[in-house]
Formats: structure tokens, C-alpha cells, sequence
């Protein structure tokens, strides 16, 4: 669009400034051609000078300039560049215009005949017409080019913003989602466009509601299940308490009693897991970080006690925020397990508190884990090759459950190694809990 005004202007000025011979003028240049026929002297040279000049109807100054059959100029030796543009439109028209320059006005020509030779006279008055002012950029064109670069900037920075802006919330949405946030969806605005990229929002969340639905039935089925599987494992357990009050005493008996009480934890863990993925009924509460993980602190400054470790607490009591207490809890007590269990002598939990985030880190000294295991250990039943036995590693829930704690506060939770060897692990967490 910019374009075409631009290539435009020279058309438009042209419509503008040309304009058919007026009759008054027409007048002047017919009375000076009389004259020229009634004295042929008057095209001697040294009585052309005398032609250069001459009066318009309202007695104003008027420059006259005589051309020969030819084209040249024959009573003035300086010609104006205006004069020679003008030849050239008068001959493009072929018929007497006049045209108004930036401070003059050129009109003719005036065609006769002397002596059987043809003759134009064109005339030059000093005029300067107000012109519109759109004109001022045809006859600045570098500062035309110049603005019609930046006004192009400008409207396609715009365009960009306004396709770029949908695309952002899309990206955002994804991204949350990814990460599992399931209640996550494109903003109202982005979805009530119009246009493709409100029918994708529109896709997008009808996506989102679908995946949400479908895991959220799939951990309220693998909660239903545990909870299902606990009344046969109770009447086996039930079953074993009798035989041992008979006297029975083998060693498969205590081989099945071993396994009832593996079996008891793991759905004690698929519980709590499913519980904390569906955001179960636990009060939002603010409190101090302190009070929160109180039990937790002393029960894993006992524990690192027992295996000849030392856990170094830095909390600030001052931390104080909206959480899910009992989920928090379990949250970082896993991480505390975890840490004791494979430091070679330190464990340490420090927090720090900003206008908006809480900062939690637990750190140990211990190996670490490849770079290929970092994301993963946060995956159910996932267990590091350092980890396979049973009786160390568990069943690979409690970080599972640790991660679906952090997501349930709407938080992050990355583990990086720190060298020269050891786990780091960062929660970071909102103060204020959105709706969940």
C-alpha cells in the first residue's frame, strides 16, 4: 500500500500542477505573436532581447522566451531546467497546458507563423501557488524512501506483534502443560479471535481438556486399584497372624509375610502418589517454612545420626507462604531420604525467600547420577543402575511423588550435579497458590 501512494504522488501532482492553457493567458502570448507578425524586425538578434520581456494581463512581470521550429530557444541564452521539462510536457500533451512548478509558472506554447517559418512563444510568470502538502515527498524522494522504510517497520513490527502475540500464549500453554500443569489453557483472549489462531486456541484447549481428563481418570483408576488391592493383602495378612498365633512357623510363611509387608508399601505409595496427582482435599494454609518441615527436619537429622552423617539446615524463619503442608512435607522428606541415603558425609537444606518465589535446595556429597538420569528419576517406578536393590532403592516412587508435590504448588523441580561430585536439587515455588 505504501508502495503504490508513493508511485502515486508523481501522477497525482501532475494532474495537479498540469492544466490546460488558460484563456487570459492564452491572450498574453496571442498579443506578443501579433505583434512578432506585425514587425518581422523583432526576430532580428539584436532586436530579440527586446522580446525577453514583457506584461501579463494584471500588468505583472512576465519572462517570454521565442522558439524556432526546432525547439531552440532564440531570444535568451540561459534556459532554465524547468523551461526544458516543460518543452518536453507541452510536447507529450500536444496542445498549449501550463504547469506550476515549485515557485514558477510555465504555460504555452503559442504556435504562429512569419515569413513562412513556425515560431512558439512560452511564457514564465514568478508564481508560488500553495500546493497540498503530500506533494512535499514527491519532491523530497530520499526522505520519502526514508519514511516509507520506517512507516513499513512500523506497520509490520505491528503485524508481527499481533500474529506473534496468540502464538506466544500457545507456546506458553504448551510449555505448561509439558511440564503438567493439566489445568493450564490459552487465555479467553486468544481464544475468542476470529481467525486461525483462535480456532487453534480454541483446538489447543479442547486438547488440554481431553489429556486432563484422561489422566486424571487414570490416576483416580491406579488409586481405585491400590485401594482395592489392600483388602486381599489385609485378609493375607489376617491369614498369617492366625497361622503364627497356631504355631506355624516356616520359612515360607515368613518369605509371604515378607512380601505382604513389600506389597502393603507399595500400594501405600501408589496411594499417596495418585492423592497428590489429583490435589486431594489437603487446606491450603499459610505458615512458616520452619513449622511446616519441623518433623520432617528432626526425624532426617536422626536419621543422617544413626549413619554417622551430618544434615546442615539454613531455613530462614522468616519464610513464610501459602502451602499444602502434609504435601510439602512428604516432598521434601523424600528428598531428604534420598540425600542421606547416598552422601558420603553431608547433607545440606538451605531456602531463600524473594517478593514472589520461594527457593528450597537440598545437596549431598554423594556420586551423583549420569547426566542422561537427571530428568528421570523424577519418573514412576524409575530407579538409577546405583539403585536396583530393592532394599536401597525402593520402588522409584518417592521422587515420582516429590515431583507431583512441587506441580501440585504450581512449582518447578530440576536436579543438576555440583562438582566435584554430588546432587543438587532446586524447588522453586510460587508464594501464593492459584486455584488448583
Amino acid at each position: 500500500m505504501i508502495i503504490a501512494l508513493v508511485s502515486l504522488l508523481p501522477l497525482l501532482q501532475q494532474n495537479h500542477d498540469r492544466s490546460p492553457l488558460p484563456p487570459s493567458l492564452e491572450r498574453v502570448l496571442n498579443k506578443v505573436a501579433t505583434r512578432i507578425q506585425q514587425q518581422p524586425q523583432l526576430l532580428e538578434s539584436k532586436n530579440l532581447q527586446r522580446l525577453h520581456r514583457g506584461r501579463d494581463h494584471n500588468g505583472g512581470p512576465i519572462r517570454l522566451y521565442l522558439t524556432d521550429d526546432e525547439g531552440k530557444v532564440l531570444n535568451s541564452k540561459r534556459v532554465s531546467r524547468g523551461f526544458r521539462r516543460f518543452q518536453l510536457m507541452a510536447e507529450e500533451a500536444n496542445q498549449p497546458i501550463s504547469h506550476q512548478f515549485r515557485d514558477e509558472l510555465i504555460f504555452g506554447p503559442y504556435t504562429f507563423d512569419v515569413n513562412g517559418k513556425n515560431y512558439q512563444l512560452f511564457g514564465r510568470l514568478p508564481d508560488n501557488h500553495p500546493r497540498p502538502w503530500f506533494f512535499f515527498f514527491a519532491d523530497n524522494k530520499l526522505l520519502t524512501a526514508g519514511l516509507a522504510i520506517l512507516l513499513s517497520g512500523f506497520l509490520c513490527g505491528l503485524l508481527a506483534w499481533y500474529l506473534g502475540k496468540p502464538l506466544r500464549s500457545l507456546k506458553l500453554s504448551a510449555n505448561a502443560l509439558a511440564r503438567g500443569d493439566l489445568a493450564n489453557r490459552v487465555d479467553a483472549a486468544t481464544a475468542s479471535r476470529r481467525d486461525e489462531m483462535g480456532q487453534l486456541a480454541v483446538a489447543f484447549n479442547g486438547m488440554a481438556d481431553a489429556i486432563e481428563t484422561m489422566v486424571n481418570n487414570q490416576q483416580r483408576l491406579m488409586g481405585d486399584i491400590s485401594h482395592e488391592l489392600r483388602t486381599p493383602l489385609t485378609r493375607l495378612q489376617l491369614s498369617l497372624a492366625l497361622a503364627r498365633k497356631k504355631g506355624q512357623h516356616s520359612t515360607e510363611l515368613d518369605r509371604i509375610e515378607y512380601e505382604a509387608l513389600q506389597q502393603e508399601a507399595l500400594i501405600s505409595e501408589l496411594l499417596t502418589l495418585s492423592r497428590v496427582r489429583l490435589n486431594a482435599t489437603e487446606k491450603r494454609l499459610t505458615a512458616e517454612l520452619t513449622e511446616t518441615l519441623s518433623q520432617v527436619l528432626d526425624d532426617a537429622e536422626f536419621e543422617a545420626e544413626q549413619q554417622g552423617k551430618q544434615l546442615h539446615i539454613n531455613i530462614d524463619e522468616s519464610i513464610c507462604f501459602e502451602h499444602l503442608p502434609k504435601t510439602l512435607s512428604r516432598a521434601i522428606e523424600n528428598l531428604l531420604r534420598n540425600a542421606i541415603r547416598y552422601a558420603e558425609e553431608n547433607v545440606y537444606i538451605e531456602s531463600k525467600q524473594t517478593k514472589h518465589r520461594v527457593s528450597i535446595v537440598v545437596k549431598d556429597d554423594g556420586p551423583g547420577l549420569a547426566e542422561e538420569e537427571l530428568d528421570a528419576i523424577f519418573t514412576p517406578f524409575y530407579r538409577p543402575d546405583s539403585s536396583r536393590d530393592r532394599e536401597s532403592g525402593g520402588w522409584g516412587l518417592g521422587l515420582a511423588i516429590t515431583q507431583a508435590a512441587i506441580y501440585a504448588h504450581n512449582g518447578q523441580i530440576a536436579a543438576t550435579n555440583q562438582q566435584p561430585h554430588g546432587l543438587v536439587v532446586t524447588i522453586d515455588l510460587p508464594t501464593q497458590l492459584s486455584t488448583l
